[in-house]
Protein backbone atom coordinates (compact mmCIF):
# COMPACT_ATOMS: atom_id res chain seq x y z
CA UNK A 1 0.00 0.00 0.00
CA UNK A 2 1.26 3.55 -0.65
CA UNK A 3 1.22 6.23 1.32
CA UNK A 4 -1.76 8.24 0.58
CA UNK A 5 -0.10 11.77 0.87
CA UNK A 6 1.43 10.61 -2.95
CA UNK A 7 -2.22 10.55 -4.43
CA UNK A 8 -2.68 14.22 -3.02
CA UNK A 9 0.91 15.52 -3.88
CA UNK A 10 2.30 13.52 -6.99
CA UNK A 11 -0.54 11.86 -8.81
CA UNK A 12 1.44 12.56 -12.05
CA UNK A 13 3.93 10.23 -10.14
CA UNK A 14 1.67 7.40 -9.87
CA UNK A 15 0.00 8.13 -13.12
CA UNK A 16 3.54 7.30 -14.54
CA UNK A 17 4.24 4.21 -12.60
CA UNK A 18 0.88 3.10 -13.49
CA UNK A 19 1.79 3.35 -17.07
CA UNK A 20 5.00 1.73 -16.92
CA UNK A 21 4.10 -1.68 -15.69
CA UNK A 22 1.10 -1.70 -18.18
CA UNK A 23 -1.72 -0.95 -15.75
CA UNK A 24 -4.63 1.10 -15.38
CA UNK A 25 -3.90 5.07 -14.76
CA UNK A 26 -7.65 5.68 -14.24
CA UNK A 27 -7.16 3.62 -10.65
CA UNK A 28 -5.21 6.92 -9.57
CA UNK A 29 -7.91 9.17 -10.80
CA UNK A 30 -10.67 7.00 -9.20
CA UNK A 31 -8.58 7.00 -6.37
CA UNK A 32 -8.22 10.40 -5.81
CA UNK A 33 -12.17 10.68 -6.22
CA UNK A 34 -12.61 8.37 -3.40
CA UNK A 35 -9.94 9.54 -1.02
CA UNK A 36 -11.77 13.16 -1.95
CA UNK A 37 -14.96 11.63 -0.74
CA UNK A 38 -13.81 9.65 2.12
CA UNK A 39 -12.37 12.96 3.52
CA UNK A 40 -15.66 14.54 3.07
CA UNK A 41 -17.74 11.51 4.61
CA UNK A 42 -15.76 11.83 7.71
CA UNK A 43 -15.49 15.69 8.20
CA UNK A 44 -19.14 15.62 7.69
CA UNK A 45 -19.46 12.86 10.63
CA UNK A 46 -17.68 14.37 12.89
CA UNK A 47 -19.09 17.53 12.51
CA UNK A 48 -22.43 15.91 12.87
CA UNK A 49 -20.61 14.05 16.11
CA UNK A 50 -19.27 17.35 17.93
CA UNK A 51 -22.62 18.81 17.28
CA UNK A 52 -24.35 16.26 19.27
CA UNK A 53 -22.34 16.21 22.20
CA UNK A 54 -22.45 19.97 22.04
CA UNK A 55 -26.34 19.76 22.14
CA UNK A 56 -26.18 16.71 25.17
CA UNK A 57 -24.69 19.25 27.14
CA UNK A 58 -27.29 21.72 26.59
CA UNK A 59 -29.86 19.31 27.71
CA UNK A 60 -28.44 18.63 30.58
CA UNK A 61 -28.53 22.45 31.34
CA UNK A 62 -31.95 23.62 29.49
CA UNK A 63 -35.41 23.29 30.99
CA UNK A 64 -39.08 23.40 29.81
CA UNK A 65 -39.95 23.88 26.21
CA UNK A 66 -35.93 24.45 25.31
CA UNK A 67 -35.06 20.91 26.97
CA UNK A 68 -38.00 19.43 24.90
CA UNK A 69 -36.99 20.73 21.72
CA UNK A 70 -32.99 19.85 22.18
CA UNK A 71 -34.26 16.43 23.18
CA UNK A 72 -36.32 16.46 19.72
CA UNK A 73 -32.86 17.80 17.78
CA UNK A 74 -31.08 14.42 20.07
CA UNK A 75 -33.26 12.32 18.23
CA UNK A 76 -32.52 13.74 15.56
CA UNK A 77 -28.53 14.12 15.88
CA UNK A 78 -28.84 10.03 16.78
CA UNK A 79 -30.45 9.01 13.22
CA UNK A 80 -27.89 11.73 11.24
CA UNK A 81 -24.40 10.44 13.15
CA UNK A 82 -25.77 6.90 12.25
CA UNK A 83 -25.88 7.59 8.97
CA UNK A 84 -23.43 9.44 8.65
CA UNK A 85 -21.13 7.12 10.22
CA UNK A 86 -21.99 4.61 8.05
CA UNK A 87 -21.25 6.60 5.11
CA UNK A 88 -18.18 7.30 6.17
CA UNK A 89 -17.27 3.49 6.57
CA UNK A 90 -18.56 2.85 2.93
CA UNK A 91 -16.59 5.21 2.01
CA UNK A 92 -13.39 4.23 3.53
CA UNK A 93 -13.97 1.11 2.64
CA UNK A 94 -13.85 2.11 -0.84
CA UNK A 95 -10.94 3.69 -0.49
CA UNK A 96 -9.22 0.72 1.11
CA UNK A 97 -10.57 -1.48 -1.91
CA UNK A 98 -8.88 0.79 -4.39
CA UNK A 99 -5.82 1.21 -2.70
CA UNK A 100 -5.13 -2.47 -2.32
CA UNK A 101 -5.44 -3.11 -6.04
CA UNK A 102 -2.87 -0.25 -6.50
CA UNK A 103 0.99 -1.72 -7.45
CA UNK A 104 3.94 -0.45 -5.46
CA UNK A 105 5.06 2.77 -8.03
CA UNK A 106 8.53 1.68 -9.91
CA UNK A 107 11.45 3.07 -9.72
CA UNK A 108 11.86 5.69 -12.17
CA UNK A 109 15.15 3.69 -13.65
CA UNK A 110 14.02 0.40 -13.84
CA UNK A 111 13.81 -0.84 -17.56
CA UNK A 112 9.99 -0.42 -18.93
CA UNK A 113 8.68 -3.43 -20.47
CA UNK A 114 6.80 -6.62 -19.94
CA UNK A 115 8.72 -9.75 -19.53
CA UNK A 116 10.97 -10.22 -22.43
CA UNK A 117 12.32 -6.75 -21.88
CA UNK A 118 14.40 -7.36 -18.87
CA UNK A 119 17.97 -6.16 -18.68
CA UNK A 120 20.90 -8.42 -18.41
CA UNK A 121 23.48 -6.91 -15.54
CA UNK A 122 26.34 -9.67 -15.58
CA UNK A 123 26.57 -12.85 -16.75
CA UNK A 124 28.94 -15.36 -14.96
CA UNK A 125 31.06 -18.18 -15.73
CA UNK A 126 31.27 -19.88 -19.47
CA UNK A 127 28.68 -23.05 -19.93
CA UNK A 128 30.35 -26.10 -20.60
CA UNK A 129 31.02 -27.01 -24.47
CA UNK A 130 29.66 -30.65 -24.16
CA UNK A 131 29.73 -31.25 -28.25
CA UNK A 132 33.85 -30.93 -27.28
CA UNK A 133 33.73 -33.22 -24.44
CA UNK A 134 32.36 -35.62 -26.74
CA UNK A 135 28.93 -36.15 -25.36
CA UNK A 136 25.59 -34.98 -25.51
CA UNK A 137 24.11 -33.79 -22.02
CA UNK A 138 21.12 -35.63 -20.89
CA UNK A 139 18.40 -33.94 -19.06
CA UNK A 140 17.59 -33.55 -15.51
CA UNK A 141 14.80 -36.15 -16.10
CA UNK A 142 17.14 -38.89 -17.45
CA UNK A 143 19.84 -38.16 -14.83
CA UNK A 144 17.10 -38.47 -12.21
CA UNK A 145 15.91 -42.06 -13.22
CA UNK A 146 19.55 -42.98 -13.73
CA UNK A 147 20.68 -41.64 -10.08
CA UNK A 148 17.56 -42.97 -8.72
CA UNK A 149 17.10 -39.27 -7.39
CA UNK A 150 13.46 -38.19 -9.20
CA UNK A 151 10.39 -40.39 -9.66
CA UNK A 152 7.70 -38.14 -11.34
CA UNK A 153 5.36 -41.35 -12.61
CA UNK A 154 4.66 -42.20 -9.11
CA UNK A 155 4.37 -38.34 -7.81
CA UNK A 156 1.36 -38.16 -10.54
CA UNK A 157 -0.05 -41.85 -9.07
CA UNK A 158 -0.01 -40.14 -5.66
CA UNK A 159 -0.90 -36.55 -6.68
CA UNK A 160 -1.34 -35.63 -10.11
CA UNK A 161 0.65 -33.93 -12.43
CA UNK A 162 3.58 -31.39 -11.88
CA UNK A 163 4.21 -33.74 -8.58
CA UNK A 164 7.28 -35.99 -7.95
CA UNK A 165 9.39 -37.86 -5.06
CA UNK A 166 12.63 -36.94 -4.02
CA UNK A 167 14.29 -39.99 -3.76
CA UNK A 168 17.68 -41.89 -2.55
CA UNK A 169 20.37 -39.27 -3.57
CA UNK A 170 17.77 -37.01 -5.12
CA UNK A 171 16.38 -36.44 -1.62
CA UNK A 172 20.12 -36.63 0.13
CA UNK A 173 21.22 -33.37 -2.61
CA UNK A 174 18.07 -31.33 -1.24
CA UNK A 175 18.97 -32.18 1.94
CA UNK A 176 22.30 -30.58 1.61
CA UNK A 177 21.34 -27.74 -0.57
CA UNK A 178 19.46 -27.27 2.86
CA UNK A 179 21.61 -27.29 5.15
CA UNK A 180 24.51 -25.19 2.58
CA UNK A 181 21.83 -22.32 2.12
CA UNK A 182 20.96 -22.32 5.96
CA UNK A 183 24.43 -22.17 6.96
CA UNK A 184 25.75 -19.68 4.37
CA UNK A 185 22.41 -17.70 5.96
CA UNK A 186 23.68 -17.46 9.13
CA UNK A 187 27.38 -16.93 8.14
CA UNK A 188 25.87 -13.99 6.53
CA UNK A 189 23.92 -13.00 9.95
CA UNK A 190 20.01 -14.12 9.20
CA UNK A 191 18.63 -15.64 11.86
CA UNK A 192 16.36 -18.90 10.32
CA UNK A 193 13.21 -19.53 11.09
CA UNK A 194 11.05 -22.50 9.78
CA UNK A 195 7.56 -20.60 9.35
CA UNK A 196 4.53 -22.10 8.97
CA UNK A 197 3.42 -22.84 4.91
CA UNK A 198 -0.47 -22.10 6.02
CA UNK A 199 -1.21 -18.95 6.43
CA UNK A 200 -4.70 -16.22 7.28
CA UNK A 201 -5.90 -13.85 4.33
CA UNK A 202 -4.78 -11.28 6.11
CA UNK A 203 -0.87 -12.35 5.74
CA UNK A 204 -1.26 -13.09 1.52
CA UNK A 205 -3.25 -9.92 1.08
CA UNK A 206 -0.95 -8.06 3.36
CA UNK A 207 2.21 -9.18 1.03
CA UNK A 208 0.22 -8.89 -2.10
CA UNK A 209 -0.50 -12.01 -3.41
CA UNK A 210 -4.48 -11.94 -3.07
CA UNK A 211 -4.10 -9.50 -6.60
CA UNK A 212 -2.50 -10.50 -9.93
CA UNK A 213 -0.63 -13.57 -8.06
CA UNK A 214 -4.41 -14.73 -6.56
CA UNK A 215 -4.78 -17.45 -9.45
CA UNK A 216 -1.69 -18.82 -8.56
CA UNK A 217 -3.10 -19.44 -4.70
CA UNK A 218 -4.27 -22.82 -3.24
CA UNK A 219 -6.85 -21.74 -0.82
CA UNK A 220 -8.52 -23.76 1.81
CA UNK A 221 -12.16 -22.64 2.13
CA UNK A 222 -13.30 -24.93 4.98
CA UNK A 223 -10.55 -23.38 6.97
CA UNK A 224 -9.84 -19.93 5.05
CA UNK A 225 -6.60 -20.51 5.18
CA UNK A 226 -4.30 -20.18 2.26
CA UNK A 227 -0.84 -22.73 1.25
CA UNK A 228 1.71 -20.39 0.70
CA UNK A 229 3.77 -19.85 -2.27
CA UNK A 230 6.79 -18.81 -0.62
CA UNK A 231 7.75 -18.08 2.90
CA UNK A 232 8.10 -14.67 1.94
CA UNK A 233 4.40 -14.20 3.02
CA UNK A 234 4.97 -16.01 6.52
CA UNK A 235 7.93 -14.04 7.00
CA UNK A 236 6.59 -10.40 5.84
CA UNK A 237 3.48 -11.14 8.48
CA UNK A 238 5.52 -12.21 11.41
CA UNK A 239 5.83 -8.41 12.58
CA UNK A 240 2.43 -7.53 11.54
CA UNK A 241 0.44 -5.45 13.82
CA UNK A 242 3.74 -4.76 15.35
CA UNK A 243 5.90 -1.17 16.51
CA UNK A 244 9.58 -2.47 15.83
CA UNK A 245 12.76 -1.03 17.78
CA UNK A 246 14.48 1.23 14.43
CA UNK A 247 17.89 0.17 16.76
CA UNK A 248 17.02 -3.19 15.80
CA UNK A 249 17.38 -2.54 11.98
CA UNK A 250 17.70 -3.85 9.93
CA UNK A 251 16.44 -7.86 10.99
CA UNK A 252 17.69 -10.10 8.76
CA UNK A 253 15.26 -14.02 8.38
CA UNK A 254 15.94 -17.10 6.43
CA UNK A 255 12.58 -18.89 5.91
CA UNK A 256 12.94 -22.87 4.69
CA UNK A 257 9.07 -24.05 4.30
CA UNK A 258 7.20 -25.84 0.82
CA UNK A 259 5.89 -23.81 -1.13
CA UNK A 260 2.45 -24.61 -3.21
CA UNK A 261 1.68 -22.69 -6.76
CA UNK A 262 -1.42 -23.81 -9.00
CA UNK A 263 0.86 -22.83 -11.84
CA UNK A 264 -2.96 -21.41 -13.71
CA UNK A 265 -1.03 -18.99 -15.99
CA UNK A 266 1.88 -21.61 -17.06
CA UNK A 267 -0.45 -24.17 -18.67
CA UNK A 268 1.03 -25.76 -21.27
CA UNK A 269 4.55 -24.73 -20.67
CA UNK A 270 7.80 -27.20 -18.92
CA UNK A 271 5.41 -29.82 -17.87
CA UNK A 272 7.69 -32.47 -18.72
CA UNK A 273 10.41 -32.60 -15.51
CA UNK A 274 10.31 -30.80 -12.17
CA UNK A 275 11.43 -26.92 -13.73
CA UNK A 276 7.46 -25.89 -13.21
CA UNK A 277 5.78 -27.76 -10.34
CA UNK A 278 2.89 -27.48 -7.58
CA UNK A 279 4.78 -27.90 -4.37
CA UNK A 280 8.65 -27.12 -4.33
CA UNK A 281 10.86 -26.50 -0.76
CA UNK A 282 12.62 -22.83 -0.93
CA UNK A 283 15.06 -21.24 1.47
CA UNK A 284 14.19 -17.43 1.51
CA UNK A 285 15.98 -14.59 2.67
CA UNK A 286 13.83 -11.64 4.20
CA UNK A 287 14.74 -8.05 5.29
CA UNK A 288 12.96 -5.25 7.65
CA UNK A 289 15.07 -2.28 7.40
CA UNK A 290 14.96 1.23 7.73
CA UNK A 291 13.39 2.79 4.17
CA UNK A 292 17.07 4.79 4.00
CA UNK A 293 18.99 1.55 3.80
CA UNK A 294 16.73 -0.67 1.51
CA UNK A 295 18.22 -0.07 -1.66
CA UNK A 296 22.06 -0.86 -0.43
CA UNK A 297 20.31 -3.93 1.47
CA UNK A 298 18.64 -5.07 -1.78
CA UNK A 299 22.22 -5.07 -3.56
CA UNK A 300 23.39 -7.33 -0.54
CA UNK A 301 20.78 -9.72 -1.12
CA UNK A 302 21.72 -9.89 -4.68
CA UNK A 303 24.99 -10.57 -3.72
CA UNK A 304 24.26 -13.27 -1.32
CA UNK A 305 22.40 -15.09 -3.90
CA UNK A 306 25.44 -14.78 -6.54
CA UNK A 307 27.60 -15.84 -3.93
CA UNK A 308 25.86 -19.15 -3.26
CA UNK A 309 25.19 -20.07 -6.74
CA UNK A 310 28.89 -19.21 -7.83
CA UNK A 311 29.40 -21.72 -4.73
CA UNK A 312 27.68 -24.35 -6.71
CA UNK A 313 30.06 -23.84 -9.76
CA UNK A 314 27.17 -22.88 -11.37
CA UNK A 315 26.68 -20.60 -14.65
CA UNK A 316 24.51 -17.54 -14.62
CA UNK A 317 23.10 -14.45 -15.48
CA UNK A 318 21.67 -11.10 -13.47
CA UNK A 319 18.64 -9.43 -14.98
CA UNK A 320 16.79 -6.38 -13.96
CA UNK A 321 12.95 -7.61 -14.61
CA UNK A 322 11.20 -4.30 -16.93
CA UNK A 323 8.79 -2.42 -15.12
CA UNK A 324 5.19 -4.27 -16.41
CA UNK A 325 6.65 -8.07 -15.26
CA UNK A 326 7.58 -6.75 -11.02
CA UNK A 327 4.51 -7.80 -9.80
CA UNK A 328 2.07 -6.31 -7.70
CA UNK A 329 4.93 -5.44 -4.38
CA UNK A 330 8.29 -4.75 -6.19
CA UNK A 331 9.64 -1.47 -7.08
CA UNK A 332 12.37 -3.10 -8.12
CA UNK A 333 13.61 -6.90 -8.74
CA UNK A 334 16.41 -8.70 -10.03
CA UNK A 335 16.35 -12.37 -11.48
CA UNK A 336 19.19 -14.48 -11.69
CA UNK A 337 19.13 -16.91 -14.62
CA UNK A 338 20.85 -20.61 -14.32
CA UNK A 339 21.93 -22.34 -17.35
CA UNK A 340 20.24 -25.29 -18.61
CA UNK A 341 22.49 -27.34 -20.92
CA UNK A 342 19.25 -29.25 -21.97
CA UNK A 343 17.17 -26.57 -23.07
CA UNK A 344 20.33 -24.62 -24.53
CA UNK A 345 19.14 -21.69 -22.47
CA UNK A 346 19.15 -19.47 -19.42
CA UNK A 347 16.41 -19.92 -16.91
CA UNK A 348 15.11 -18.09 -13.43
CA UNK A 349 16.51 -19.90 -10.19
CA UNK A 350 16.70 -17.02 -7.72
CA UNK A 351 14.87 -13.60 -7.37
CA UNK A 352 15.32 -11.22 -5.10
CA UNK A 353 12.50 -7.73 -4.55
CA UNK A 354 13.11 -4.19 -3.14
CA UNK A 355 9.10 -3.68 -1.90
CA UNK A 356 9.71 -0.20 -0.45
CA UNK A 357 7.43 0.52 2.82
CA UNK A 358 4.59 -1.06 0.29
CA UNK A 359 4.29 -4.46 2.29
CA UNK A 360 4.65 -2.59 5.88
CA UNK A 361 1.64 -0.33 5.38
CA UNK A 362 -0.46 -3.07 3.97
CA UNK A 363 0.71 -5.41 7.29
CA UNK A 364 0.99 -1.94 9.57
CA UNK A 365 4.85 -2.85 10.55
CA UNK A 366 6.37 0.39 11.48
CA UNK A 367 9.53 1.15 13.40
CA UNK A 368 9.56 3.65 16.21
CA UNK A 369 12.37 6.80 16.38
CA UNK A 370 13.29 9.10 18.45
CA UNK A 371 10.80 11.09 15.77
CA UNK A 372 8.25 8.51 15.71
CA UNK A 373 6.72 6.27 14.21
CA UNK A 374 7.04 5.10 10.56
CA UNK A 375 6.29 2.50 8.19
CA UNK A 376 9.78 0.12 7.82
CA UNK A 377 10.93 -1.48 4.25
CA UNK A 378 10.53 -4.83 3.45
CA UNK A 379 12.90 -7.14 1.11
CA UNK A 380 12.84 -10.72 -0.28
CA UNK A 381 15.24 -13.01 -2.29
CA UNK A 382 15.08 -16.30 -3.07
CA UNK A 383 18.57 -18.47 -1.75
CA UNK A 384 17.72 -21.84 -2.79
CA UNK A 385 14.55 -23.15 -4.64
CA UNK A 386 15.26 -26.73 -4.64
CA UNK A 387 14.12 -28.03 -7.79
CA UNK A 388 15.52 -25.76 -9.84
CA UNK A 389 18.91 -25.88 -7.92
CA UNK A 390 18.67 -29.56 -8.80
CA UNK A 391 18.10 -29.48 -12.16
CA UNK A 392 21.43 -27.34 -12.70
CA UNK A 393 23.47 -29.44 -10.35
CA UNK A 394 22.33 -32.60 -12.34
CA UNK A 395 22.60 -30.58 -16.10
CA UNK A 396 25.69 -28.90 -15.10
CA UNK A 397 27.99 -31.28 -12.93
CA UNK A 398 27.37 -34.67 -15.23
CA UNK A 399 29.26 -36.79 -16.81
CA UNK A 400 29.39 -39.08 -19.55
CA UNK A 401 28.41 -42.07 -17.69
CA UNK A 402 25.10 -40.28 -16.05
CA UNK A 403 26.66 -40.02 -12.99
CA UNK A 404 27.01 -36.12 -11.57
CA UNK A 405 30.27 -34.23 -10.11
CA UNK A 406 29.36 -32.56 -6.92
CA UNK A 407 30.78 -29.24 -6.02
CA UNK A 408 33.05 -28.83 -3.70
CA UNK A 409 30.79 -26.84 -1.21
CA UNK A 410 28.13 -29.13 -1.35
CA UNK A 411 30.46 -32.64 -0.41
CA UNK A 412 30.33 -31.38 3.65
CA UNK A 413 26.75 -31.70 3.36
CA UNK A 414 26.88 -35.26 1.35
CA UNK A 415 28.96 -37.36 3.92
CA UNK A 416 32.19 -35.96 1.98
CA UNK A 417 30.81 -37.62 -1.27
CA UNK A 418 32.14 -35.75 -4.71
CA UNK A 419 29.85 -38.26 -7.22
CA UNK A 420 26.38 -38.85 -7.63
CA UNK A 421 26.11 -42.27 -8.83
CA UNK A 422 23.97 -44.52 -11.16
CA UNK A 423 21.93 -47.13 -8.98
CA UNK A 424 20.81 -50.44 -10.38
Amino acid sequence: MIDPKLLRTEPDRLRAAQEARGESVELVDRLIEADAARRSAIAAFESLRAEQKSVGKDVARAKGDEKAALIVRTRELAAQVKAASAAADEAGARFDELMLALPNPVFDDVPRGGEDDFTVVSVHGTPRDFEAEGFTPRDHLELGELLGAIDMPRGAKVSGARFYFLTGQGAMLELALTNLAMAKAVEWGFTPILPPALVKPSAMEGTGFLGQAAQDVYHLPADDLYLVGTSEVALAAYHSDEILDAATLPRLYAGYSPCYRREAGSYGKDTKGIFRVHWFDKVEMFVYCHPDEADALHAKLLEFEKEFITALELPFQVLEVASGDLGLSAARKYDCYGWIPSQGKYREITSTSNCTTFQARRLNIRMRTAEGTESVATLNGTLCAMTRMIILLLENHQLPDGSVRIPEALRPYLGGREFLTPVG
